[in-house]
């Protein structure tokens, strides 16, 4: 079979297009500008656009797996295409779709409620990778400022992402299923920063920041007013679900979910 993987040069598309390719899986990765891909010479990179479906219409043949994102364009924001995107992939007889999605519901993961098809919904709680918003502070001072407000994350390695994402299109058993996607332990930011300290051999300082800092401080950023009260709420009353450790890699996978420090490690140089 041919899977076609889209968001294919995001943090999750990347790392399954390169698990999907050594498993022995024919991949069609799509990017909007296959010239910048740089993905394995193994996968068939095409163009094309998720917020345009117009632009899909050459990728399809051969296709009986699919991997679909629910966010697009240039502003990141939710696609709004998502039944254009699920019709197309049921006439091109697509039978197994994944998609990665986040608590609340979108476009594309309602309009796949609404097909035939054998989907599986993918829910991380939060990527390990967003760690990489702090690295440029702890290379170039030692230091984080942050408002915190003492919440815990079972975040999740982008690559367990990938490895449940590649086991339900390749494997049966995974149609109709959520699942919802965490690493091996809850972490609270000084945890974090402990685990990047132990890595790159010096200490990492934390300067909490008041709420009202902090505020100014991602205003000052460009983060528009909705995203502020977000960020704040996250971290004054974050959702339980949270920092509940789950077993859900490894039962699917049949192996552990990669650790926080197993992540640092991949990446310590950009914390160095």
């Amino acid at each position: 079979m041919t899977v076609l993987v889209t968001g294919a040069t995001g943090t999750v598309g990347r790392q399954l297009v390169e698990q999907l390719i050594r498993a022995g899986e024919r991949v069609r990765a799509l990017t909007r500008d296959p010239a910048a891909a740089r993905l394995p010479a193994e996968a068939e990179v095409v163009q094309g656009d998720l917020t345009n479906p117009d632009t899909l219409r050459p990728v399809w043949d051969g296709v009986t797996g699919l991997h679909l994102i629910t966010f697009g364009g240039d502003d990141g924001g939710p696609l709004q295409t998502g039944h254009e995107i699920v019709e197309m992939a049921a006439k091109a007889g697509v039978q197994r779709v994944t998609v990665l999605g986040g608590w609340d519901p979108s476009t594309v993961e309602q309009a796949l409620d609404d097909s035939d098809l054998g989907w599986t919904h993918l829910r991380p709680v939060e990527f390990m990778a967003n760690a990489l918003d702090l690295a440029e502070s702890i290379r170039t001072e030692g230091v984080v400022r942050a408002f915190d407000g003492g919440r815990s994350s079972a975040m999740v390695h982008e690559a367990d992402i990938a490895a449940v994402a590649a086991t339900a299109l390749i494997q049966d058993g995974h149609a109709g299923k959520a699942y919802a996607l965490t690493g091996p332990q809850a972490l609270t930011l000084p945890d974090k920063l402990s685990t990047i300290s132990a890595a790159i051999g010096r200490p990492v300082e934390l300067v909490r920041l008041t709420e009202e800092q902090a505020r100014e401080d991602m205003r000052a950023s460009g983060y528009p007013d909705e995203y502020l009260e977000f960020a704040i709420q996250l971290e004054t009353n974050p959702p339980v679900e949270g920092s509940i450790v789950l077993p859900t890699v490894e039962e699917v996978t049949s192996r552990p979910a990669r650790t926080f420090a197993q992540w640092v490690a991949e990446h310590v140089h950009l914390f160095r």
